[in-house]
């Protein structure tokens, strides 16, 4: 199995991979056209990527391509629909980076509140502020409203809590009893969780759903001097909105993520955000730390390993929720050498179109039963061709719900 890597990631991926039989070409500084140039020359069954982008040309231009993994956990930078249309599967590598995330999460909070990045830059400029540095609010005490609960989330509420601060939480999959679980405060929407917090953090994925999430709505819901965190993605949080608030009501901002942040290959960087002193970025580093690599490298040769044993892809996120099956033919049959393909024949004679199936043998091998969901209602004429063959015990229709 050929396996090309498009990122720097951690060398067990590699050695592993290699260890297990696969033909591995890792070269992190691919990206573009020398990508695709690449994905044309080595034709790789799976590739591996961190931050690089994965475009429909790129997917195009290898025909044996049947595998992505993304090691992180959101797949924006992959085109995944045309991944979808083509047959490919996409798979990411949700909550192995969580610890690390959250970790810095926390940084940034206690950087906002005691300054501490200010403090370094004035004592490296030879100057001593003890009386503008100290007038820090504290955390213990303070209300934290946290968007989104995954892994990531859950990470920040334990930290917060053991600083001792109040969590009002706000998740599309949250319930009240959930959140008196863990101990946090409910909320039925991102403005009532912002409502009156001394500081906010954001860890939902960038979708079309959560593009400007964090909006002036949000924003203005906060207490007055408000820190607002987003190690997420840039885009969930309204950059101009926040630019407004910082200006009009003293929020600061800790920002891992920026919209339009450069790859991680370019060094140079114009923001007017980042340039803002309400603002204290980092470099879109909340994944890196030596432990979240390591776990992100096992999680993709884990799920290389099992794909390349089973043919099941874990954490696959581009299968259908929902198929157009309205039906399903149960068929049990001698488990023979062409018995399915004269079941599907007759499918195809009657114009009916398998949307999923699969064969389960019995104990000694001499009878199996094949599931088919098809999507129109095989007519009893199908039906009697199908039970014609002296290989078929029986066939029935089964309605589907839903």
């Amino acid at each position: 199995m050929r396996v090309l890597i498009a990122d720097k990631l951690s060398p067990i991926v590699s050695q592993r991979l290699e260890a297990a039989g696969c033909a591995v070409t890792a070269d992190p500084a691919l990206k573009e056209e020398a990508f695709r140039l690449a994905l044309s020359q080595h034709n790789p069954q799976v590739v591996v990527v961190r931050s690089t982008k994965i475009t429909a040309a790129h997917i195009d231009a290898a025909p044996a391509l049947s595998l992505i993994i993304r090691g992180g956990a959101g797949v924006n930078t992959i085109d995944v629909n045309h991944a979808a249309s083509r047959g490919i599967y996409v798979a990411n590598c949700p909550g192995k980076n969580a610890v690390a995330v959250a970790e810095l999460t926390m940084g940034l909070l206690i950087n906002l509140d005691r300054r501490i990045s200010d403090n370094v830059a004035a004592l490296r400029k030879g100057t001593w502020a003890k009386k503008e540095f100290g007038k820090a609010r504290g955390l213990k005490g303070r209300t934290l409203c946290i968007l989104g609960l995954g892994q990531i989330g859950r990470e920040v509420v334990s930290r917060a809590q053991a600083f001792g601060m109040h969590v009002r939480v706000w998740s599309r999959s949250l319930t009240p009893e959930q959140a008196d679980a863990l101990g946090v405060e409910y909320a039925a929407s991102p403005r009532l969780a912002a409502s009156g917090a001394n500081a906010l953090t954001v860890h939902v994925a960038l979708t079309p759903q959560t593009r400007g999430l964090v909006g002036p709505e949000v924003l203005e819901a906060l207490a007055p001097g408000a820190y607002v965190i987003n190690a997420a993605r840039g885009g969930v949080v309204d950059e101009t909105a926040l630019v407004h608030a910082i200006t009009t009501r003293g929020l600061r901002a800790g920002l891992d993520v920026f919209e339009d942040e450069p790859s991680a290959s370019d060094t140079a960087f114009t923001s007017a955000i980042g340039a803002n002193p309400g603002v204290y970025g980092t470099h879109h580093i909340g994944a890196s730390t030596s432990q979240a690599s390591e776990a992100v490298g096992e999680e993709i040769v884990r799920i290389v390993e099992t794909w390349q044993g089973t043919g099941e892809v874990l954490n696959c996120v581009n299968l259908a929720d929902q198929t157009a099956a309205s039906h399903m033919l149960v068929v049990r049959h001698a488990d023979r050498v062409g018995v399915l393909a004269g079941v599907l024949e007759q499918l195809k004679e009657a114009g009916i179109n398998v949307q999923e199936m699969e064969n389960i043998i019995f104990q000694g091998g001499a009878a199996a039963c094949a599931r088919i969901q098809v999507g129109s209602l095989p007519d009893p004429a199908t039906i009697q061709r199908i039970e014609s063959s002296s290989d078929v015990f029986a066939a029935a229709v089964v309605v589907l719900n839903g």
